[in-house]
């Protein structure tokens, strides 16, 4: 994929697609939650990743070898890392509210800031080290630390964060010669060969129409989502679209609270305000920087 922003900054088209990317990346988390407790997190990612793989190459790869790539081994290396990630961020959403789930998730930015400061030596600033010390305090405003499922839960939405955040600075090494479809491509493969022999031991398949079209609707929405993204940043500039994406924790947790009925604490709202405030805080920030890339636009 490659970025040609806007010269006056983001466009109508660029803001519109960023905000359906973000709600398809919403019903994507909502539809995880509302799937029948019997499928297990295994069987999600199998249909997730392999559909997913499926529609990708019948989209892009009419021709050639759909995964040449400049650097295969780091290719492989961040989607094992992304698809720990989706692993961590569907048991998390299983086990707390969605809500609860994704404000942990979109820690990510900070943790990126960090991962790219330690594996790239990429200067960073004291008012940054600022705004990831406020993600991380409402990361701990958030937990509840109490020996229940709750907890894993919980620590589960922030190694989720955490994967991603590391498989962000990764993908910028990547970006300089490869297109973000081949670096997803890796991404569903690698997570098709984690996922399948835990699915064989005991495959679960669909039984009710409801099932078939609520699989159908994780595999569609985040394909969609991903392909929304990357056409949305042909018009508008990483920190920008950064900046629409984060609209996903804001439509998840809509709909965990009216209409999961989830409960609404003084720890999600005070925990919730500090990591999305230091979203953008950070986004904000990486707009002096040309040369980065956006710390919240990360293929799931």
């Amino acid at each position: 994929m490659n970025q040609v922003p806007s010269p006056h900054g983001t466009s109508a088209t660029g803001s519109l697609l960023m905000l359906f990317s973000a709600f398809n990346f919403a019903i994507l988390d909502s539809l995880v939650k509302i799937l029948e407790p019997s499928f297990r997190v295994w069987d999600i990612a199998f249909y997730r990743f392999g559909c997913g793989l499926l529609l990708l190459m019948a989209i892009f790869c009419w021709h050639g070898n759909p995964f040449q790539g400049h650097n295969p081994k780091l290719m492989i290396i961040n989607g094992l890392i992304s698809a720990m990630g989706f692993l961590a961020l569907v048991t998390s959403i299983r086990l707390i509210p969605i809500s609860t789930a994704m404000v942990l998730f979109y820690s990510f930015p900070a943790f990126a800031a960090l991962f790219s400061t330690l594996i790239f030596k990429e200067k960073i600033k004291k008012v940054e080290l600022l705004y990831i010390f406020v993600a991380f305090s409402g990361v701990m405003l958030l937990f509840e630390f109490h020996l229940e499922g709750s907890l894993f839960g919980q620590v589960m939405g922030l190694l989720a964060g955490i994967s991603i955040g590391l498989s962000i600075t990764f993908v910028r090494k990547l970006r300089e010669k490869d297109g973000s479809v081949v670096i997803y491509l890796y991404y569903c493969l690698v997570g098709i060969i984690l996922s399948l022999p835990v699915f064989l031991v005991k495959p679960r398949l669909p039984q009710l129409g409801t099932e078939w079209l609520i699989l159908g609707g994780i595999v569609l929405s985040s394909v969609f989502a991903m392909l929304l993204m990357n056409m949305g940043f042909r018009y508008c500039k990483s920190w920008e679209g950064g900046l629409f994406l984060t609209s996903e924790l804001v439509f998840t947790s809509f709909f965990g609270i009216f209409f999961l009925h989830e409960l609404v604490t003084w720890r999600f709202l005070g925990g919730g305000l500090l990591i999305l405030s230091s979203v953008i805080a950070l986004n904000m920030s990486t707009a002096r920087r040309p040369s980065a890339v956006s710390v919240v636009a990360g293929d799931r």
